[in-house]
Protein backbone atom coordinates (compact mmCIF):
# COMPACT_ATOMS: atom_id res chain seq x y z
CA UNK A 1 0.00 0.00 0.00
CA UNK A 2 2.68 2.35 0.53
CA UNK A 3 3.96 1.96 -2.69
CA UNK A 4 0.93 2.41 -4.34
CA UNK A 5 0.65 5.22 -2.95
CA UNK A 6 4.10 6.78 -3.34
CA UNK A 7 3.10 5.45 -6.98
CA UNK A 8 -0.01 7.91 -7.25
CA UNK A 9 1.32 10.80 -5.80
CA UNK A 10 4.21 10.86 -8.52
CA UNK A 11 1.48 10.42 -11.19
CA UNK A 12 -0.38 13.39 -9.46
CA UNK A 13 2.59 15.44 -9.51
CA UNK A 14 3.07 14.90 -13.10
CA UNK A 15 -0.59 15.53 -14.09
CA UNK A 16 -0.46 18.34 -11.79
CA UNK A 17 2.38 19.94 -13.75
CA UNK A 18 1.52 19.23 -17.47
CA UNK A 19 -2.13 20.92 -16.50
CA UNK A 20 -0.05 23.77 -15.03
CA UNK A 21 1.94 24.31 -18.29
CA UNK A 22 -0.70 23.64 -20.78
CA UNK A 23 -2.54 26.45 -18.77
CA UNK A 24 0.32 28.41 -19.09
CA UNK A 25 0.99 28.86 -22.24
CA UNK A 26 -2.99 29.07 -23.08
CA UNK A 27 -3.28 31.89 -20.40
CA UNK A 28 -0.54 33.82 -22.39
CA UNK A 29 -1.27 33.77 -25.68
CA UNK A 30 -4.91 34.82 -24.88
CA UNK A 31 -5.69 38.23 -26.64
CA UNK A 32 -5.30 41.51 -24.24
CA UNK A 33 -2.83 42.91 -21.76
CA UNK A 34 -2.61 43.02 -18.83
CA UNK A 35 -0.69 46.04 -17.97
CA UNK A 36 -3.91 48.07 -19.59
CA UNK A 37 -6.89 46.13 -17.81
CA UNK A 38 -5.39 46.64 -14.69
CA UNK A 39 -6.78 50.21 -14.53
CA UNK A 40 -2.88 51.69 -15.83
CA UNK A 41 -4.69 53.50 -19.10
CA UNK A 42 -3.30 56.91 -17.67
CA UNK A 43 0.40 56.03 -18.43
CA UNK A 44 2.41 56.65 -21.37
CA UNK A 45 4.21 53.91 -23.63
CA UNK A 46 7.33 54.48 -21.08
CA UNK A 47 5.23 53.90 -18.04
CA UNK A 48 3.55 50.97 -19.58
CA UNK A 49 6.98 49.25 -20.41
CA UNK A 50 8.67 49.93 -17.36
CA UNK A 51 5.54 48.11 -15.26
CA UNK A 52 6.07 44.90 -18.15
CA UNK A 53 10.01 44.90 -17.13
CA UNK A 54 9.20 44.67 -13.34
CA UNK A 55 6.36 41.90 -14.37
CA UNK A 56 8.91 40.30 -16.06
CA UNK A 57 6.59 40.05 -19.24
CA UNK A 58 8.75 42.00 -21.75
CA UNK A 59 11.23 37.75 -21.23
CA UNK A 60 10.14 35.45 -23.67
CA UNK A 61 7.64 33.16 -22.87
CA UNK A 62 9.74 30.32 -22.52
CA UNK A 63 11.96 32.47 -20.48
CA UNK A 64 8.82 33.52 -18.10
CA UNK A 65 7.89 29.20 -17.91
CA UNK A 66 10.93 28.11 -16.43
CA UNK A 67 11.28 31.76 -14.08
CA UNK A 68 7.78 31.16 -13.01
CA UNK A 69 7.80 27.17 -12.31
CA UNK A 70 10.94 27.28 -10.53
CA UNK A 71 8.97 29.43 -8.22
CA UNK A 72 5.95 27.78 -8.02
CA UNK A 73 8.40 25.05 -6.34
CA UNK A 74 9.77 27.44 -3.95
CA UNK A 75 6.02 28.04 -2.65
CA UNK A 76 6.12 32.13 -4.35
CA UNK A 77 2.82 32.29 -6.73
CA UNK A 78 4.07 35.93 -7.34
CA UNK A 79 1.91 39.25 -6.71
CA UNK A 80 -1.91 39.53 -8.12
CA UNK A 81 -1.72 41.94 -10.72
CA UNK A 82 -5.45 43.33 -10.27
CA UNK A 83 -5.08 42.99 -5.98
CA UNK A 84 -1.56 44.54 -5.49
CA UNK A 85 -1.04 41.54 -2.98
CA UNK A 86 0.65 38.34 -3.02
CA UNK A 87 -1.63 35.39 -4.65
CA UNK A 88 -1.06 32.81 -1.57
CA UNK A 89 -3.11 35.69 0.80
CA UNK A 90 -5.74 36.35 -1.65
CA UNK A 91 -6.33 32.69 -2.12
CA UNK A 92 -6.09 31.83 1.32
CA UNK A 93 -8.76 34.50 1.81
CA UNK A 94 -11.36 32.87 -0.76
CA UNK A 95 -10.62 29.18 -0.46
CA UNK A 96 -12.47 28.30 2.94
CA UNK A 97 -15.62 30.12 1.11
CA UNK A 98 -15.12 27.85 -1.55
CA UNK A 99 -14.27 24.86 0.35
CA UNK A 100 -17.58 25.62 2.39
CA UNK A 101 -19.65 25.75 -0.73
CA UNK A 102 -17.97 22.58 -2.32
CA UNK A 103 -17.86 20.69 0.52
CA UNK A 104 -21.27 21.46 1.65
CA UNK A 105 -22.64 20.46 -2.16
CA UNK A 106 -20.91 17.12 -2.13
CA UNK A 107 -22.65 16.36 1.01
CA UNK A 108 -26.23 17.19 -0.55
CA UNK A 109 -25.67 15.40 -3.37
CA UNK A 110 -24.26 12.25 -1.96
CA UNK A 111 -27.00 11.79 0.53
CA UNK A 112 -29.82 12.44 -1.63
CA UNK A 113 -28.57 10.90 -4.61
CA UNK A 114 -28.01 7.35 -2.61
CA UNK A 115 -31.04 7.76 -0.53
CA UNK A 116 -33.19 7.90 -3.74
CA UNK A 117 -30.78 5.17 -6.09
CA UNK A 118 -31.73 3.02 -2.55
CA UNK A 119 -35.49 3.33 -3.02
CA UNK A 120 -35.29 2.99 -7.08
CA UNK A 121 -33.24 -0.34 -6.38
CA UNK A 122 -35.69 -1.86 -3.94
CA UNK A 123 -38.64 -0.62 -5.81
CA UNK A 124 -38.14 -0.95 -9.43
CA UNK A 125 -40.42 -0.60 -12.08
CA UNK A 126 -42.44 1.17 -10.33
CA UNK A 127 -43.73 4.78 -11.24
CA UNK A 128 -42.56 6.93 -8.17
CA UNK A 129 -38.62 5.28 -9.36
CA UNK A 130 -39.50 6.08 -12.90
CA UNK A 131 -40.19 9.72 -11.86
CA UNK A 132 -37.17 9.93 -9.81
CA UNK A 133 -35.46 8.40 -12.57
CA UNK A 134 -36.53 11.13 -14.91
CA UNK A 135 -36.24 14.17 -12.78
CA UNK A 136 -32.51 13.42 -12.09
CA UNK A 137 -31.70 13.09 -15.71
CA UNK A 138 -33.91 16.46 -16.30
CA UNK A 139 -31.61 18.23 -13.76
CA UNK A 140 -28.57 16.64 -15.15
CA UNK A 141 -29.05 17.88 -18.72
CA UNK A 142 -29.93 21.42 -17.38
CA UNK A 143 -27.22 24.02 -17.25
CA UNK A 144 -26.45 24.98 -13.50
CA UNK A 145 -26.42 28.61 -14.24
CA UNK A 146 -30.21 28.42 -15.91
CA UNK A 147 -31.46 26.63 -12.84
CA UNK A 148 -29.25 29.45 -10.71
CA UNK A 149 -31.02 32.33 -12.39
CA UNK A 150 -34.28 30.22 -12.34
CA UNK A 151 -34.28 29.72 -8.10
CA UNK A 152 -33.18 33.37 -7.81
CA UNK A 153 -36.36 34.34 -9.93
CA UNK A 154 -38.66 32.23 -8.30
CA UNK A 155 -37.40 32.15 -4.37
CA UNK A 156 -35.74 34.81 -3.98
CA UNK A 157 -37.61 37.74 -6.14
CA UNK A 158 -40.99 36.66 -6.13
CA UNK A 159 -40.93 34.83 -2.86
CA UNK A 160 -38.24 36.51 -1.11
CA UNK A 161 -37.53 33.38 1.05
CA UNK A 162 -33.84 33.41 0.49
CA UNK A 163 -31.15 36.18 -0.52
CA UNK A 164 -30.15 36.53 -4.44
CA UNK A 165 -26.67 36.33 -3.71
CA UNK A 166 -23.48 37.63 -1.43
CA UNK A 167 -22.30 35.08 1.86
CA UNK A 168 -23.66 37.33 4.34
CA UNK A 169 -26.11 39.98 4.83
CA UNK A 170 -24.73 44.15 5.21
CA UNK A 171 -25.34 44.03 8.33
CA UNK A 172 -23.85 41.02 10.02
CA UNK A 173 -21.69 42.79 11.96
CA UNK A 174 -24.16 43.86 14.25
CA UNK A 175 -25.61 40.51 14.37
CA UNK A 176 -24.88 37.58 17.15
CA UNK A 177 -22.36 35.46 16.75
CA UNK A 178 -25.95 32.92 16.54
CA UNK A 179 -26.79 34.83 14.02
CA UNK A 180 -24.48 35.43 11.65
CA UNK A 181 -24.10 31.82 11.69
CA UNK A 182 -27.65 31.64 10.53
CA UNK A 183 -27.31 34.21 8.26
CA UNK A 184 -24.46 32.44 6.26
CA UNK A 185 -26.72 29.38 6.14
CA UNK A 186 -29.36 31.05 4.52
CA UNK A 187 -27.14 32.53 1.99
CA UNK A 188 -25.67 29.26 1.36
CA UNK A 189 -28.96 27.21 0.65
CA UNK A 190 -29.40 28.35 -3.38
CA UNK A 191 -25.62 27.96 -4.40
CA UNK A 192 -25.71 24.51 -2.89
CA UNK A 193 -29.14 23.40 -4.16
CA UNK A 194 -27.94 24.68 -7.98
CA UNK A 195 -24.24 23.16 -7.19
CA UNK A 196 -25.67 19.66 -5.66
CA UNK A 197 -28.57 18.95 -6.72
CA UNK A 198 -28.09 20.19 -10.17
CA UNK A 199 -25.90 17.13 -10.78
CA UNK A 200 -27.65 14.44 -8.75
CA UNK A 201 -28.43 12.24 -11.81
CA UNK A 202 -24.79 10.57 -11.88
CA UNK A 203 -25.06 9.28 -8.60
CA UNK A 204 -28.59 8.30 -8.32
CA UNK A 205 -27.87 6.60 -11.42
CA UNK A 206 -25.12 4.47 -10.53
CA UNK A 207 -26.42 4.13 -6.81
CA UNK A 208 -29.43 1.98 -8.56
CA UNK A 209 -26.85 -0.07 -11.24
CA UNK A 210 -24.35 -0.61 -8.78
CA UNK A 211 -26.71 -1.49 -5.79
CA UNK A 212 -29.66 -3.79 -7.55
CA UNK A 213 -27.35 -6.89 -8.96
CA UNK A 214 -26.19 -6.81 -4.89
CA UNK A 215 -29.86 -6.76 -3.83
CA UNK A 216 -30.97 -9.46 -5.89
CA UNK A 217 -28.00 -12.25 -4.65
CA UNK A 218 -27.62 -15.52 -4.09
CA UNK A 219 -26.31 -14.47 -0.06
CA UNK A 220 -28.73 -11.40 0.08
CA UNK A 221 -31.80 -13.90 -0.12
CA UNK A 222 -30.07 -16.03 2.26
CA UNK A 223 -29.94 -13.21 4.00
CA UNK A 224 -33.80 -12.19 3.95
CA UNK A 225 -34.25 -15.74 4.51
CA UNK A 226 -32.41 -15.67 8.55
CA UNK A 227 -34.34 -12.72 9.43
CA UNK A 228 -32.09 -10.21 8.84
CA UNK A 229 -33.37 -6.67 8.95
CA UNK A 230 -33.77 -4.69 5.37
CA UNK A 231 -32.79 -1.67 6.62
CA UNK A 232 -29.84 -3.27 8.05
CA UNK A 233 -29.53 -5.80 5.08
CA UNK A 234 -29.21 -2.81 2.55
CA UNK A 235 -27.36 0.23 4.64
CA UNK A 236 -24.92 -1.99 6.29
CA UNK A 237 -24.48 -4.65 4.07
CA UNK A 238 -25.35 -4.02 0.59
CA UNK A 239 -24.67 -0.69 0.27
CA UNK A 240 -20.69 -1.46 1.05
CA UNK A 241 -20.09 -3.70 -2.29
CA UNK A 242 -21.12 -1.26 -4.09
CA UNK A 243 -18.60 1.80 -2.50
CA UNK A 244 -16.37 0.83 -4.78
CA UNK A 245 -18.33 2.53 -7.87
CA UNK A 246 -19.73 4.91 -5.99
CA UNK A 247 -16.43 5.97 -4.17
CA UNK A 248 -14.92 6.03 -8.02
CA UNK A 249 -17.64 8.04 -9.27
CA UNK A 250 -16.91 10.72 -6.18
CA UNK A 251 -13.64 10.99 -7.21
CA UNK A 252 -14.04 11.44 -11.02
CA UNK A 253 -16.90 14.11 -9.88
CA UNK A 254 -14.48 16.30 -8.51
CA UNK A 255 -13.16 18.67 -11.19
CA UNK A 256 -16.80 18.72 -12.57
CA UNK A 257 -17.78 20.56 -9.17
CA UNK A 258 -14.87 22.51 -8.59
CA UNK A 259 -15.66 23.87 -12.44
CA UNK A 260 -19.65 24.14 -11.17
CA UNK A 261 -18.40 26.31 -7.98
CA UNK A 262 -16.72 29.05 -11.02
CA UNK A 263 -20.27 29.45 -12.19
CA UNK A 264 -22.14 29.13 -9.33
CA UNK A 265 -20.15 31.48 -7.29
CA UNK A 266 -20.38 34.03 -10.48
CA UNK A 267 -24.03 33.74 -10.30
CA UNK A 268 -24.44 34.39 -6.44
CA UNK A 269 -21.61 36.20 -5.92
CA UNK A 270 -19.66 34.27 -3.58
CA UNK A 271 -16.49 35.48 -2.79
CA UNK A 272 -14.69 31.99 -3.38
CA UNK A 273 -11.87 30.92 -4.98
CA UNK A 274 -14.00 30.47 -8.25
CA UNK A 275 -14.94 34.17 -8.54
CA UNK A 276 -11.53 35.15 -8.35
CA UNK A 277 -10.71 33.13 -10.94
CA UNK A 278 -13.27 34.20 -13.55
CA UNK A 279 -12.24 38.00 -12.33
CA UNK A 280 -8.52 37.22 -12.76
CA UNK A 281 -9.35 35.53 -15.94
CA UNK A 282 -11.13 39.08 -16.79
CA UNK A 283 -7.99 41.22 -16.15
CA UNK A 284 -5.49 39.14 -17.00
CA UNK A 285 -4.04 38.96 -13.62
CA UNK A 286 -1.62 35.81 -15.13
CA UNK A 287 -0.15 34.74 -11.27
CA UNK A 288 -3.80 34.98 -10.24
CA UNK A 289 -5.12 32.36 -12.81
CA UNK A 290 -2.20 29.54 -12.31
CA UNK A 291 -2.36 29.55 -8.56
CA UNK A 292 -5.89 29.26 -8.99
CA UNK A 293 -5.61 26.49 -11.12
CA UNK A 294 -3.05 25.03 -9.22
CA UNK A 295 -4.43 25.15 -6.14
CA UNK A 296 -7.63 23.77 -7.37
CA UNK A 297 -5.81 20.79 -9.24
CA UNK A 298 -4.17 19.44 -5.60
CA UNK A 299 -7.34 19.57 -4.26
CA UNK A 300 -8.85 17.20 -6.92
CA UNK A 301 -5.74 15.17 -7.08
CA UNK A 302 -5.62 14.80 -3.43
CA UNK A 303 -9.57 14.16 -3.31
CA UNK A 304 -8.89 11.49 -6.17
CA UNK A 305 -6.58 9.96 -3.40
CA UNK A 306 -8.68 9.61 -1.10
CA UNK A 307 -11.30 8.30 -3.39
CA UNK A 308 -8.92 5.62 -4.03
CA UNK A 309 -7.71 4.46 -0.63
CA UNK A 310 -11.64 4.67 0.24
CA UNK A 311 -12.02 1.95 -2.45
CA UNK A 312 -9.51 -0.26 -1.53
CA UNK A 313 -10.62 0.06 2.13
CA UNK A 314 -14.30 -0.93 0.29
CA UNK A 315 -12.94 -3.76 -1.47
CA UNK A 316 -9.92 -6.39 -0.32
CA UNK A 317 -9.23 -7.52 -3.25
CA UNK A 318 -7.93 -3.48 -4.22
CA UNK A 319 -5.61 -3.88 -1.05
CA UNK A 320 -4.08 -6.50 -2.46
CA UNK A 321 -3.52 -5.87 -5.69
CA UNK A 322 -2.01 -2.81 -4.63
CA UNK A 323 0.17 -5.01 -2.27
CA UNK A 324 1.47 -7.06 -5.60
CA UNK A 325 -0.37 -10.02 -4.59
CA UNK A 326 -2.39 -12.97 -7.00
CA UNK A 327 -6.02 -12.05 -6.32
CA UNK A 328 -7.38 -14.91 -8.80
Amino acid sequence: MPRYILRRLLYSLILIVGLLTAVFFLVHLMPGDPVQLIGEQELDEAGRDLIRQRMGLDQPLLQQYFRWLGQCFRGDFGTSLSHGRPVTQVLAEALPRTLLLTFSAFIVRWILGIVIGVSIAQHPGRRRSRLLNSLGLVLYSLPSFWIGLVLIMVFSRNFGWFPSGGMVSPDALWLSPGERILDGLHHLVLPVLVLGVGNIGPVVRYGESSLSPILVSDWVLAARAHGIPERMLIWRHSLRGAMPTLLTLAGLSLPGLFGGAVVVEKIFAWPGVGLLAYQAILTRDYPLIMADTALVAVLVALASLMADLGCHWADPRLRLEADGEDVR
